[in-house]
């Protein structure tokens, strides 16, 4: 679960709560990644800041932003990623910008899937 903490400088909780259910360990087959990652798209662009990565992504011919722990990827990689939580007119102080939308999610993960 997001825990939205401070958001001035993009803090999140780093540990998952006792109540939350575990995440897809690698050994676990493609339904269950699925069903904690429901989301799926492609990046565009990344911007690492703060120990958060920025990704820039397309998903149903939709560009959109999304925001969470650091994570390696590069333009073309498929994604997969939880729900997450929508912040409009975010302004990241880090970045020097606002985004009109962007989606905090907890886990970003890059995949072999295609589009």
């Amino acid at each position: 679960m997001l825990a939205l903490a401070i958001f001035s400088g993009l803090a999140f909780a780093q540990t998952l709560p006792a109540v939350h259910p575990p995440m897809a360990a690698k050994s676990e087959g493609k339904g269950a990644l699925h069903a904690q990652l429901p989301q799926k798209a492609k990046v565009l662009s990344s911007i690492d800041a703060a120990g958060y990565t920025y990704l820039e992504v397309t998903q149903n011919k939709k560009t959109l932003w999304l925001a969470g722990t650091r994570v390696a990827v590069k333009k073309g990689d498929m994604i997969r990623f939880d729900d997450g939580t929508v912040m409009t007119n975010f302004n990241s102080k880090t970045l020097n910008r606002t985004f009109p939308s962007v989606t905090f999610v907890n886990r970003v993960l890059v995949t072999n899937e295609k589009e």
